[in-house]
């Protein structure tokens, strides 16, 4: 009986223990960071925008000089268009060049469903290579700098 319990849970655990063990110990600069954006990636799936301003510093800006307040638009403006939102999250790499401050890259598979006159199939589908920097702001890490781009050709 035990062992057949054992079995059934077997492949389960082979898939959490990856997962359990990738970010090492939750109080790491690293797992913080991590912690971070898996924060970010539910807010913007639960259409939260509050929620995902708030991994955001007020000191941010973007690679056209845009801050904090034309992120917020354009957010609201990709939420608006995108009632539903599912994304698919994987942290490529994290550095630290300094101690306060950490440079992360990823990538974002995003999937939503266009607004007007949505029906199942008018879906929007789109992948990103995104390049974060964090700065530690009151004991809590905040994105001041994003760039991305979509890696779609053509």
């Amino acid at each position: 009986m035990l062992t057949q319990t054992i079995l059934r849970i077997a492949p389960f655990a082979l898939l959490l223990a990856p997962m359990l063990t990738g970010c090492g110990d939750p109080a790491t600069p690293e797992a913080r960071v991590r912690a971070v954006v898996a924060e970010a990636e539910q807010a913007a799936e639960a259409r939260d925008l509050p929620a995902l301003l708030a991994h955001v510093s007020e000191s941010y800006r973007d690679g056209d000089g845009g801050g904090r307040d034309e992120l917020s638009l354009q957010l609201r403006g990709w939420l608006v268009l995108h009632p539903s939102v599912h994304l698919l999250t994987r942290v490529e790499n994290v550095e630290f060049p300094y101690r306060d401050y950490a440079r992360v890259q990823l990538t974002v598979g995003a999937l939503g469903r266009e607004a007007a006159g949505a029906t199942a199939f008018d879906l929007a589908a789109d992948v990103h290579d995104v390049v974060l920097e964090l700065r530690l702001e009151d004991d809590a890490w905040r994105v001041v700098r994003a760039e991305w781009r979509s890696t779609r050709r053509g």
